[in-house]
């Protein structure tokens, strides 16, 4: 009899952080990689957001905190809220934890019984369909094709939804694909939502301020507000303001939800590192000057990578919306040999060839439940992209 829980059977480690962690290992043996796995942006945090943490520790801000975060924090996440979305939230509808994973954890854990359907738009970010395995939900992936722009339509929504259907996950701009839902895309989703009113929606809005080309974000909440009394909408500081490792993540829902969700926190981290919090109050209350120029960057790095993997043999890549993710598809590579005559069956071979060949870590589409297709961060330097993509296409050049 094993000793550890039969629940661990049902998920598996995150294939993101599995790829970062096989290109770290490699670069240790000396091999020349470049990691495109990893969903962090390059930037170093801003300058006054580092110095609010080091006055908070000069200051003595270094005991627990409210589980559901600081006071303060609340009130700057509440203001963010009105300010950017139009949502009206008090700080008892705010709960603050260790990035947004945690958050999307406890919300999962405090509402899903067994059995219960949470519906996830494929291509989806890896931890959505494993963290609702954990707690014993049952995953109902709906397919959403290149064809689609990779967006869940109203009609497959309709199709998908059952008398058990407890929650739709939107992530909006998305990981992986960037994919982006318009106000009318928005609103033909929770039209189909309005017919049901047993499914909650959870919307993760972490790349919300990461969208290009004149594309104006919104949020479900945002555009039916009847439907605020069941949507938990998640937010986040790592994306935006470059603060990855701080893992501030954050959301807002009915009173009810979200003092559920802190029960269930005040069980396990209790709250984000107070120094953390400090910091994201001056994120979300100072100045968001930097936030244009970097948006610029992404999007002139966004351009770059599109452009050359296009001009790859046997891959077409798609123009995303948002977010800092491509998601080329390399079904023109399957069927072919490598130089040594292994055969490129799956995203898998080719990604697995990729990065023997050319040092090139990227993750397969496999991995977040569509295929054949791969997922390329840009979130790193331009040089790094362009040399990437140079080996990318030189690879696809080799394949017979």
């Amino acid at each position: 009899m094993s000793f550890l829980a039969d629940r661990l059977s049902l998920i598996k480690p995150s294939p993101t952080i599995a790829v970062t962690q096989k290109a770290a290992d490699l670069k240790a043996q000396g091999r020349d990689i470049i990691g495109l796995g990893a969903g962090e942006p390059d930037f170093v945090t801003p300058d006054n957001i580092r110095a609010a943490a080091k006055a908070a520790i000069d200051r003595g801000e270094t005991k627990y905190t409210a589980v559901a975060g600081t006071l303060a924090l609340r009130k700057a996440i509440s203001a963010k809220f009105k300010r950017e979305n139009g949502l009206d939230y008090a700080p008892d509808q705010i709960t603050v934890g260790c990035g947004g994973k945690q958050v999307i954890y406890n919300a999962l854990v405090a509402t899903v019984n067994p059995g219960d359907e949470v519906i996830i738009p494929a291509p989806y970010w890896v931890s959505y369909p494993d963290i609702t395995l954990l707690v014993e939900g049952k995953v109902v992936t709906v397919a959403c094709p290149e064809e689609t722009g990779f967006k869940l339509r109203p009609q497959d929504l309709e199709a998908a939804i059952t008398p058990k259907t407890k929650w739709l996950i939107l992530n909006s701009p998305s990981n992986p694909t960037g994919a982006a839902y318009s106000h009318a895309e928005m609103k033909a989703l929770t039209d189909v939502l309005l017919r049901h009113p047993h499914v909650w929606v959870m919307t993760d809005d972490i790349y919300e301020h990461l969208v290009y080309d004149g594309f104006t974000f919104v949020t479900a909440a945002q555009v039916e507000p009847k439907l605020l009394d069941r949507t938990l909408t998640i937010n986040g500081l790592s994306k935006a303001y470059a603060m990855t490792g701080w893992r501030v993540g954050y959301a807002a829902g009915p009173k009810a939800l979200i003092s559920a969700m802190n029960m269930i926190q005040s069980q396990s981290s209790t709250h984000t590192s107070s120094i953390s919090q400090a910091a994201g109050v001056e994120a979300l209350n100072g100045t968001q000057d930097f936030i244009p120029k970097n948006i610029e960057i992404f999007r002139a790095r966004r351009d770059l990578v599109v452009s050359m993997l296009n001009q790859a043999r046997g891959l077409t890549c798609k123009r995303p919306e948002g977010a800092f993710y491509v998601y080329p598809s390399c079904a023109g590579a399957i069927g072919k040999k490598t130089p040594d005559g292994k055969v490129i069956e799956t995203d898998g071979d080719f990604v697995t060839a990729l990065l023997e060949a050319e040092g090139v870590a990227v993750v397969q589409g496999a991995a977040f439940g569509l295929s054949p297709y791969f997922r390329i961060s840009y979130a790193t330097s331009t040089e790094a992209l362009t040399e990437a993509c140079t080996r990318i296409q030189r690879f696809c050049g080799s394949l017979a």
